[in-house]
């Protein structure tokens, strides 16, 4: 262990919420600047001041550690290197929702030691929730513990997803939704892959499914591990490539719905 865990998610805490009233600032201002990542993907002002806010604390406390962020030309090589520490930064997932209003966004930043993710905070400004996890130490919502659901019937549990920009895969993922959806209670599709999880954390969903970036998933994965959620992935993880990181074909549930839940989402073999 590099430094003392503890101290770091309580930094990664107090980051969190700062970028948070970064990004509320700059809707209140009505700065909505924004442009598009591979002319699909939006991205705001506020994303790229909060990234920089949060990247020049990390490098001001701990100037040996690594940064791979969304908004910093991301190089997901970076998640193979084990040999110094890696912190994982999402300043706002759920661009979209920021930009259209809604308030279902999150700061993400998580760290990582050889591979492993150890501290994870989601911060969600407009609904005032901080979720955070230390390995081995449970789950927190505004620092009072949290847990799965007790969820152990997929046909009465709750579900999220999610949808990518690109759209060559929506064939596959309407098929999935499909038979998710007539097995389920109801799918809900809130915009934030970090908040989706978190909410599977805290017994507000059931379960989700989805491939997302490591930014996306790898703090709040962390909190609902810790939190008693079931975590893998429906398709397999490249050798070398560490599972915490490893965002495509990710499902986190409640322990109860687990196996189900995952029978349904790889697409069946034809023949």
């Amino acid at each position: 262990m590099h430094d003392d865990l503890t101290a770091i998610t309580e930094f990664a805490e107090e980051t969190a919420i700062q970028a948070g009233e970064l990004i509320i600032q700059e809707r209140r201002q009505g700065s909505m600047e924004h442009n598009y990542k591979d002319a699909t993907e939006l991205v705001t002002q506020a994303d790229i001041k909060a990234d920089e806010f949060i990247a020049q604390r990390i490098r001001d406390a701990y100037p040996g550690h690594r940064i791979l962020s969304e908004e910093a030309m991301p190089d997901l090589t970076q998640a193979e290197n084990l040999d110094t520490p890696l912190w994982i930064v999402d300043p706002i997932d759920g661009t979209v929702n920021y930009a259209y209003g809604h308030a279902q966004v999150a700061v993400s930043i998580a760290y990582a030691e050889e591979g492993r993710v150890r501290t994870g905070v989601v911060h969600c400004p407009f609904q005032q929730e901080t979720f955070m996890a230390t390995h081995g130490q449970g789950a927190l919502l505004n620092r009072m513990p949290i847990e799965v659901s007790g969820a152990s019937n997929l046909r009465q549990s709750l579900i999220a997803t999610g949808f990518p920009y690109g759209k060559d895969e929506i064939p596959t993922l309407i098929r999935r939704l499909e038979r998710v959806l007539t097995q389920c209670r109801d799918i809900r599709r809130i915009g934030s892959a970090a908040v989706d999880i978190c909410w599977v954390a805290c017994g507000r969903l059931d379960g989700y499914y989805e491939s997302v970036s490591p930014w996306d998933f790898a703090a709040a994965r962390l909190i609902a591990l810790e939190a008693g959620a079931s975590c893998g992935h429906f398709s397999a993880v490249p050798d070398g490539y560490p599972e915490d990181l490893w965002g495509r074909d990710i499902i986190i549930t409640a322990p109860g719905i687990h196996s189900a839940l995952g029978a349904l989402l790889p697409e069946p073999v034809a023949g």
